[in-house]
């Protein structure tokens, strides 16, 4: 299973008894820990975490403020649905979809 000089597998117990060990190890590359001989859990740094996510069109890494968004609209990309009211007074919100 580990062709790769980077990659560390660990069983769930090596890692409970030395969790520096594994840190250590994941600078270097992900670390499998395993339970009864199967992957179980995989430790990444941050930094890998953060370029996988960014890889597969993940969550940005900054959060845009809505005034920002609205400065620089061609940069950001806003979800907003405007949920169906009705109030104290009965009134619905109305449909700008048409």
């Amino acid at each position: 299973m580990n062709a790769d000089p980077n990659i560390t597998v660990m069983t769930s117990r090596e890692f409970n008894q030395d969790t520096a060990k594994a840190k250590r190890a994941a600078r270097k590359g992900p670390v499998f820990v395993t339970e009864r001989g199967t992957v179980s859990h995989v430790l990444l740094t941050k930094v890998e975490f953060d370029r996988l996510e960014a890889g597969r069109g993940g969550a940005p890494a900054k959060f845009v403020s809505l005034a920002d968004a609205l400065a620089h609209p061609e940069s950001a990309h806003i979800d907003f649905d405007v949920p169906e009211r009705k109030g104290f007074w009965g009134h619905k919100v109305p449909d700008f979809e048409d």
